[in-house]
């Protein structure tokens, strides 16, 4: 991408400074810092014991229902997903603890592979999920302003939606499962609920002390990062304040140096875009060939799909979103609806074959091949799209809370 916003600056005789200047405006961003700090947050719940407890306690919860372990998997890698962000943390973590659960239930191997594969990407809208600050970032301009706080407001049912779709498939398949699920106990409930209250108010402290309005997203990921490490290293101990502590963060520096290069040089790759016009000419051609808000969001929704497949999601949210958003405002879409549509959209790319990244992870975790996963996460790629469907054409559904606040 650095190469190729070299040579098209260079051969409009534009000077090439032009890709390290937009290197300079991403990294004087106020914002991006968040996304370093949740991504060592996430991090540092992940090396934990942290998956064991919310494992049990979403087990205590689910875990009388038919299919309530399929449940338990789709609940726990989406609460997981929201802190890693959906880079691929979630599978890899949670890979090898989940899956020897659903098998030993009586879950198939294909069932159990294709569930793992698509749970690791929910939870992709809600806060603190770095694509979504990312995107509010990125969207934002002089003439529209693309605020975080109504993003993830708006996230909420939509991200819950795609949630629920993928446990309900779990709850059909579980139907037909012979097993003997366990009975609820208020005592097993109460027990895993205290074991695990520190990673599940965790969300909470995030949702509140940004939501207060009396810290910045910034200085709430930083308190988020100071929480997560205070919890694990000296409440539950499961870290090492100087032994284990320090690899755990170097690992989320390794990462978060791949993707800031990789945003930084993609930021290159879009000034040119910009300054070409390339978007009012994308503009032009929509309009000429497309004349309906419906066909507008269903082509959207194609484009996006292909493209998060293929792309690096927070590359294809640096690069495509200055060139939609113009199109969303042209066609009269709702920048916040359009923003969650986004997303979710590349959401759903993480499974989308041939090369969607948890197809990648999944293969690797668990040592099968790429076509033998593709034809587990058929069934899931097909809820959830039906999912991301409706939260395209029911506006109301990312846009009625935001209304109900009186935020919008």
């Amino acid at each position: 991408m650095g190469g190729i916003a070299a040579v098209l600056f260079f051969t409009e005789g534009s000077p090439v400074s032009a890709v390290t200047r937009r290197v300079y405006d991403l990294i004087a961003s106020p914002t991006l810092p968040a996304i370093p700090l949740l991504t060592a947050a996430g991090y540092v719940l992940a090396e934990s014991a942290a998956a064991e407890r919310l494992v049990r306690f979403f087990r205590a919860i689910f875990g009388w229902m038919p299919g309530g372990i399929a449940v338990m998997v789709a609940a726990v890698c989406a609460l997981f997903t929201t802190f890693t962000g959906g880079s691929g943390v979630t599978i890899i973590a949670l890979g090898g603890l989940v899956y020897p659960i659903l098998r030993k239930d009586g879950y198939s191997e294909s069932f159990s592979l294709g569930l793992v594969t698509a749970a690791g990407s929910l939870g992709l809208l809600f806060p603190p999920s770095l694509p979504v600050v990312l995107y509010s970032v990125v969207a934002s301009s002089r003439e529209q302003v693309v605020p975080l706080d109504q993003l993830y407001i708006a996230g909420l049912l939509p991200g819950l939606l795609l949630v629920v779709v993928t446990a309900i498939w779990g709850i059909i398949v579980g139907r037909h499962v012979e097993r003997n699920r366990q009975p609820f106990s208020w005592r097993e409930a109460a027990i895993a609920t205290w074991q695990a209250k520190w990673e599940l108010g965790l969300p909470f402290v995030i949702i509140g002390l940004f939501a207060s309005g009396f810290l910045t997203m910034l200085e709430t990921a930083a308190a988020a990062l100071a929480y997560a490490v205070i919890v694990e290293c000296f409440i539950t101990r499961d870290l090492h304040i100087i032994k284990t502590l320090p690899d755990v963060l170097l690992k989320a520096a390794g990462l978060m140096g791949a993707v800031l290069i990789l945003l930084s040089i993609a930021m290159g790759l879009t000034n040119y875009l910009v300054d070409a016009q390339l978007p009012d000419q994308m503009l032009e051609w929509v309009q000429a060939h497309i004349h309906s808000q419906a066909m507008f969001l269903l082509a959207l929704n194609v484009f996006l799909l292909v493209v998060g497949s293929v792309v690096e999601i927070y590359a294809a949210i640096v690069i495509l979103a200055p060139l939609i958003v113009p199109m969303g405002t042209a066609f009269e879409v709702n920048p916040i609806h359009l923003g969650v549509i986004f997303l979710a959209n590349l959401e759903l790319g993480f499974l989308f074959p041939p090369v969607g990244l948890n197809l990648f992870l999944s293969s690797s975790r668990f040592g099968k091949p790429l076509t033998q996963l593709y034809r587990h996460v058929v069934p899931f790629l097909i809820i959830l799209a039906i999912g991301v469907l409706l939260v395209t054409y029911i506006p109301s559904m990312s846009l009625g809370l935001l209304r109900l606040l009186g935020r919008l």
